[in-house]
C-alpha cells in the first residue's frame, strides 16, 4: 500500500497541463495507484524470483509520480499508457542499477544474439527456432532451457526504455513529444526507425506476431495469451523471448547503418 504522496505542479508548463487537463496531479496519481502494481505484476513473469517486489513497486510508483508530471493531454495519449510506459521504465533503471543478471547469462544471451542477428543478416527476415538451433549446435529442449535462461534479458524490451528517465531511446509502443524533445532531425530519424520496425514486426511468423500484438498492445498476461493458443504459459514466454530479441537485434542493425550524405 502506497502513502498519499503530494506532488504540487510548481513549474509554470506543470501547472499549465494540469490546468489544460482539468485534474491535477495529485487526483492522477490517486487515480491510477492500481495501475503500479498490475504494471510490475505483468513484469514479474521475466524476473528472477529473488527480487523484492515490494522495492519494485516503490519503484514503479515513482515511474508514476515521473508520469503525473510530464503528462501532456494535448499529445492525446491517455494517462494509463503513458503512466504505463514510465512506470515500466522506472523499474527497468532500477533493474540496471541493480546489475542482477549474472555474468554467466549475459554471455549466452550475447552468444544467442549474434547468432540470431548472423542468421537474420543472411536471410533478411526473422529467424526460425529450428534456425537458431543449427546455427548454434542446440537440440530442441537445450534451446528451450537456453531461452528460459536469458529470458530476464528480454523484460520491458518494447517500451520500457523509451519511456525511463535515464533513455531517449525510441519506444515501438509510440513517441509521445515532451519538454526532453530532441531536434527536428532527432524526431524524425527516431520516426524512420519506428516505421521500419513495424515493417520487420509485420515480418515475423504468425504466432509471435500475434504473441506481441496481445502482450503489447491488448494488454494480456503471458498465461492468458497461452490459453488462447493452448500451450503452456513457458512456451508463450520462449516465443516471446525469441521475438523480442529479434526485433532488438534488428533495432541495433539499423542502428550502426551509417546515415546517408
Amino acid at each position: 500500500m502506497f502513502a498519499t504522496v503530494s506532488a504540487p505542479s510548481s513549474h509554470p508548463a506543470q501547472a499549465l497541463r494540469a490546468y489544460q487537463s482539468g485534474v491535477n496531479e495529485d487526483t492522477l496519481i490517486e487515480r491510477h495507484l492500481p495501475l503500479v502494481r498490475t504494471t510490475v505484476d505483468r513484469m514479474r513473469v521475466f524476473l528472477p524470483a529473488v527480487l523484492d517486489m515490494d522495492d519494485l513497486y516503490s519503484v514503479g510508483f515513482n515511474g508514476l509520480l515521473s508520469a503525473a508530471r510530464k503528462f501532456d493531454p494535448a499529445h492525446g495519449v491517455t494517462f494509463p499508457s503513458f503512466a504505463t510506459l514510465h512506470i515500466r521504465g522506472a523499474v527497468h533503471d532500477e533493474l540496471r542499477r541493480m546489475d542482477w543478471t549474472p555474468r554467466t547469462i549475459r554471455d549466452k544471451a550475447k552468444r544467442f544474439n549474434e547468432s540470431l542477428s548472423g542468421i537474420e543478416q543472411r536471410l533478411g527476415r526473422p529467424a526460425t527456432e529450428a534456425e537458431v538451433c543449427g546455427e548454434m549446435g542446440l537440440t530442441l529442449d537445450q534451446y528451450e532451457t537456453l531461452m528460459g535462461e536469458i529470458k530476464p534479458a528480454s523484460f520491458v524490451p518494447l517500451d520500457g526504455e523509451a519511456f525511463s528517465d535515464e533513455s531517449d531511446d525510441v519506444s515501438l509502443h509510440e513517441i509521445i513529444a515532451d519538454d526532453t524533445q530532441k531536434s527536428g532531425r532527432d524526431e524524425l530519424e527516431k520516426k524512420e526507425l519506428v516505421q521500419l520496425m513495424i515493417a520487420q514486426l509485420q515480418k515475423l511468423p504468425d504466432i509471435p506476431k500475434k504473441v506481441l500484438a496481445l502482450y503489447y498492445f491488448e494488454g494480456m498476461r503471458l498465461s492468458e495469451i497461452a490459453a488462447i493458443f493452448g500451450v503452456t504459459e513457458g512456451r508463450i514466454s520462449q516465443i516471446h523471448t525469441q521475438a523480442v530479441l529479434s526485433l532488438r537485434a534488428f533495432i541495433r542493425r539499423q542502428e550502426t547503418v551509417p546515415a546517408a550524405a
